[in-house]
C-alpha cells in the first residue's frame, strides 16, 4: 500500500476517533459529484445517461464544500462526470484542502494540461486520472482516439509540476491477467504514479454496456493470476492488503457502502453511487434512516456480481483496525512503499 505516511497516519487517527465515540458508521471518504456532464462517452459509465437539463447543471461551491463538512470524512474523491468541465472546481478544490481534507480529482485528463494552472500542488491534492489499459484498449474502453496519450502526456506535465498523481483502472470481462499487468507495469514504472487504484467493473444499472462486467468468481480468478510472481509487492497499490486479499477470493467480507457515501446534484444518494434507491437531503438522515443490512451480496440481487471498492474496501480497512496482525501488516507496506 503506497498511501503517503502523513495520510495514513491522519486516516488512521480518525478511525481510532470514531471507535472512542462508539460510533458504527462514519464515512472514511466521500464521493462528491459537483455534476454530471462529461466530455467522454465511456460504454461502462451511466452518469452521462441523464436529462439534458441535469447534464447543464452545476453544484454550487458553497454547497460542495459544505456536503463534506457535514459527513465529517477525512478524505474526498470528486468524480462526475468530468470535474474539469465545473467552472468552479478550482475554488471547490482550494477550500477542501484548506480544510485539510485529502482530496483526489477523478478525471480523464482531457482537459488537464488546460485547466493545470488553476491548481497548486500539495500533499493534500492529487490528480486522480483514469486509465483502464494500454493505447488501444484504453480508447476502446473509453470510445475515442488520443485519448490515451493526451492522459500520458498531462500526467507527465502534472508530475513535472510537482503534483501527486494517482491513476484509477476499471477491469472488464475482456481483460486478462496479462493486460492488466501490463497496464499496471507501464504505471508503476514507465509513468512513475504515486499510487494506483484498482476495480472490478461492476453492471450497474445505467451503464450502456451489460455485456462486459465481471463475476464474482471471474474477479477472483483473473486477480489471483495478475498478482502472482510478486506483482502485489512491486506496484504502489492505493489499498489495503485485506483489500487485495479481497479480490484473490483470499477472504470475504460484507458490504459496507456507508462508509464511502455519494453526494451529486441530487442528494445523498441510497445506497452507494453505483445503486441507487433514492436521496436524501442530509447526511444525518442518509445514515439513519437506510436500511443499510439489506444490501450486499446474498441480499440484493443487484449486489450479486459486485465486488467494487466502495463497498468492499472500508470493510477491509476496518478489519485491518481491528486486528493487531492486519495492521502490523498495513505498517510494513505503507513504510515499505514510500521508500521506494
Amino acid at each position: 500500500m503506497a498511501m503517503p505516511l502523513r495520510q495514513s497516519i491522519k486516516v488512521a487517527t480518525y478511525l481510532a476517533e470514531q471507535k472512542l465515540r462508539r460510533r458504527d458508521k462514519f464515512p472514511l471518504i466521500v464521493e462528491l459529484e459537483p455534476l454530471f456532464a462529461c466530455n467522454l462517452k465511456c460504454e461502462g459509465c451511466g452518469k452521462i445517461q441523464h436529462p439534458a437539463g441535469v447534464l447543464k447543471q452545476r453544484m454550487p461551491v458553497a454547497q460542495a464544500v459544505g456536503a463534506v463538512l457535514e459527513s465529517g470524512a477525512p478524505m474526498v474523491s470528486i468524480a462526475g462526470g468530468e470535474p474539469l468541465m465545473h467552472p468552479q472546481i478550482d475554488e471547490i478544490v482550494r477550500q477542501l484542502v484548506a480544510k485539510r481534507k485529502y482530496v483526489f480529482l477523478c478525471t480523464n485528463a482531457m482537459l488537464l494540461r488546460k485547466k493545470m494552472d488553476k491548481f497548486t500542488p500539495s500533499p493534500y491534492f492529487a490528480f486522480a486520472v483514469h486509465i483502464d489499459g494500454l493505447r488501444e484498449r484504453h480508447d476502446e474502453s473509453v470510445a475515442k482516439e488520443g485519448v490515451f496519450d493526451e492522459a500520458v502526456e498531462a500526467i507527465k506535465e502534472a508530475k513535472r509540476r510537482g503534483f501527486r498523481v494517482t491513476t484509477n483502472s476499471t477491469f472488464f470481462n475482456t481483460d486478462t491477467p496479462q493486460t492488466i499487468i501490463e497496464v499496471l507495469n507501464y504505471l508503476n514504472d514507465d509513468l512513475k504514479v504515486d499510487e494506483m487504484m484498482i476495480s472490478p467493473a461492476y453492471a450497474y444499472e445505467k451503464a450502456p454496456d451489460q455485456e462486459h462486467f465481471l463475476g464474482v468468481e471471474q474477479t477472483r480468478e483473473l486477480f489471483k493470476k495478475a498478482f502472482a510472481g510478486g506483482n502485489r509487492r512491486k506496484w504502489r497499490l492505493n489499498h489495503s492488503p485485506l483489500f487485495l486479499d479481497f479480490l484473490e477470493g483470499k477472504v470475504d467480507f460484507p458490504c459496507t457502502a456507508w462508509a464511502i457515501p455519494n453526494y451529486s446534484l441530487f442528494g445523498w444518494q441510497r445506497p452507494c453511487y453505483l445503486m441507487s434507491d433514492g436521496y436524501v437531503p442530509t447526511y444525518r438522515e442518509l445514515i439513519e434512516d437506510t436500511d443499510w443490512d439489506k444490501y450486499g451480496r446474498g441480499k440484493d440481487p443487484r449486489c450479486a456480481n459486485c465486488m467494487a471498492h466502495c463497498g468492499y474496501e472500508p470493510t477491509a480497512v476496518l478489519a485491518t483496525m481491528g486486528s493487531l496482525k492486519e495492521s502490523l501488516r498495513a505498517m510494513r507496506e505503507t513504510v515499505s512503499g514510500n521508500r521506494e
